[in-house]
Order: C-alpha cells, then structure tokens, then sequence
C-alpha cells in the first residue's frame, strides 16, 4: 500500500536540500565556541545558517537566536511576562499567557493592547491567518514561515518565532527572532551562546539543515509552488462539499494559509477518523500535533464558537509542496466512503 502523506502542518518531510547540508555538516568536528581552525569552520556553518534564515524572513542575521523550536522559543520570549492572548493560540504559548482575547467567529482575534500580547499569525489547525498590530510584542509565525511571503522587518511585533521542521527542515531546531534593542532575559544560562540569549552549544548540524531548508523554502515561494498547493487544497473542498454536503468547513471564507483545510462532520469524531484514514493508508491529524492522542473537543474551534459535537468531529489536512492532484483526489474519494458508512450506521 502506497502511504499519502497530509499532514504537513505537524511535521514536513526532509528537504533533500537540508539533508545534504547536515550530512556536510558532519564533517564539521570543532566547537562552534571554539577559536582554533576546527571551531572557526564550525562556527562558520552556523553563521551562514543564520544569514539564510535572516534572508528567507525577512530580518537581519543578528536578530536570529537558535533554539530547540518554537516550544523552547516561546519560553523564552514569553517566560515571566504573562501577555494577554487567545485560547486559539498553540498549547506551547498558551502555557505562557493570559487567554481573556476575544476571538470571533470567523477565527480572527481582537487585540486591545499590542505590546503586551501575543498573537499568531496563523493557526496550525484551521489555516486561519490574523493581522498582526503595530508594536505587538510576540508572534508565533511557525506555520507561516516558509507557506506565505513574510518579512520580519515589515511586520509589526517584536518578537517572532519560527521551527525548522515546519519548511521542511529537521526536528528539534528553531529559532526566536528578536527586533535589535529589545531586551530578553536568557532562560538556559551558562556559556553566553548566541549573543547571551541562550547557552550551550549550538546544533551545528541540526542549524545547517535549517538554513538550507529556508532558503530552498525561498525558492518555491518564488516560484509559485505554494499557489499550486492553494489549488489542490481547493480542489479537495470543492470534491468534498460536492459528495458530502453534510461537511462544514472551518474558516472557508477567511484568509487562510495556502495548504490547510479543516473540516468536520458532527458525531464523528476526528480521532476516530484519523485512525481510519491511517488504515487506508492517509496520514492525516485532528487537531495541533503536539495534541493528539488528547481526546477532547478542540480548544480553538470551541473558542470560535462551535458546540462540542462539531469540534470533536474535526480534522485537519495540510498538503505539502510534493503533494499531486491524484493523491488529493484518492483521498477525497476514501474520506468520503468513510463519512457514508458513518452516516449509515447513524441514521
């Protein structure tokens, strides 16, 4: 059996661009601390890494600080400041802030005071993207970077945080994008890597896969790849609206990243449906994938205002840049047999 692969917005798969930068950067034996000829060159890769990342976001080299991904990155911009911010907010920044902002109905969130909030600029489980206010202290750009155009230096917060292995990068690298003059008290002390804002030794390898991944990732917002995702993710709401009337699409009228569609179908629920989808050979999720395996009704479609049928029955798919109109289509086809026995058993 053939495995499709939908869900690009948990994890995307390897870029043979970032694979092959960290196979070279194994060659690489020095400390990157290190001021001796082995350490310089590994020193070397992780700058050159960081000027990629700078490039693809739109922000200056020195604005880039590694970390582990954005769960380590949203503590250590948001540790200690208790923002104001959404219940539709991602579990690993919601650990970290107040959630009295007003979401409407349609996914976008009110913002009464910017520079002690903390807003997404896209929602991981519906695609839903928000405006982002002048002098906002934090956002978390993870699933944007990489999926729309986007310049750090042009948006309106302080603070941004983006993953590797969102754009195809590897897991367990990340990075804290910091406006110059802002001040940020370091959560892992120690050394004084990266500029004092976190300690220990960099993952020269983990970071070498990261800049090549942003700039490859540059490349196909360039050449129009992610207009053609937008197609396809079209295509299949369009298949699915056609044979399953019955479906209710989240955030369909918003602006939305160009590769998510979330949907449900009421007293179905999404685990439920991932697991049957994963047997016909579809890897799809309900819901953030730091969340699953959690069996409860979806924290940001009950803050949209869904009752909890509808938002325990929802799941996600995110097509990817090698996604292909056939596998969209086959699986169009499989869900919609699944949602018909489903209906049957239920009437």
């Amino acid at each position: 059996m053939t495995r499709v692969y939908l869900d690009h917005n948990a994890t995307s798969p390897l870029r043979p661009e970032a694979r092959d930068a960290m196979i070279a950067a194994m060659e690489y034996c020095g400390n990157p601390s290190s001021v001796h000829a082995e350490g310089r060159a590994a020193k070397a890769v992780v700058e050159r890494a960081r000027a990629q990342i700078a490039s693809a976001f739109g922000a200056d080299g020195s604005d880039v600080v590694f970390t582990s991904g954005s769960t380590e990155g949203a503590a250590l911009a948001l540790a200690g400041r208790k923002l104001h911010g959404a219940p539709v907010e991602h579990d690993a920044v919601r650990a970290w802030i107040d959630e009295d902002l007003k979401v409407l109905t349609d996914g976008r969130v009110i913002v009464d005071d910017p520079s002690q909030s903390c807003l997404q600029l896209a929602n991981s489980e519906t695609g839903i993207l928000q405006d982002l206010p002048d002098g906002l202290a934090v956002t978390d750009a993870t699933q944007v970077f990489g999926k729309l155009p986007v310049a750090f230096n042009w948006m309106g917060a302080t603070m941004a945080l983006i993953s590797a292995h969102k754009l195809g990068g590897p897991k367990g690298v990340g990075a804290v994008v910091i406006r110059r003059g802002t001040e940020l008290s370091a959560q892992i002390k120690g050394g004084g890597q990266e500029m004092g804002r976190r300690s220990g030794t960099e993952n020269v390898i983990g970071i070498a896969g990261f800049g090549a991944a942003a700039e490859a990732s540059a490349r196909d917002l360039d050449a129009g790849v992610w207009d053609r995702v937008a197609q396809l993710r079209n295509i299949l709401e369009n298949v699915l609206a056609t044979n399953c009337p019955e479906t209710i699409f989240i955030g369909q009228e918003a602006r939305r990243l160009p590769n998510t569609s979330c949907f449900a179908t009421p007293g179905w629920k999404g685990e439920t449906q991932v697991m049957q989808m994963d047997l016909a050979g579809f890897a799809i999720s309900a819901g953030s994938a730091c969340s699953s395996g959690k069996v409860r009704a979806s924290a940001v479609l009950t803050a949209m205002g869904f009752d909890e049928t509808t938002a325990q029955g929802a799941i996600r798919v995110s097509l990817g840049p090698e996604t292909t109109e056939t596998e969209v289509l086959c699986f169009a086809e499989a869900w919609c047999a699944k949602q018909k026995k489903h209906r049957a058993r239920s009437a």
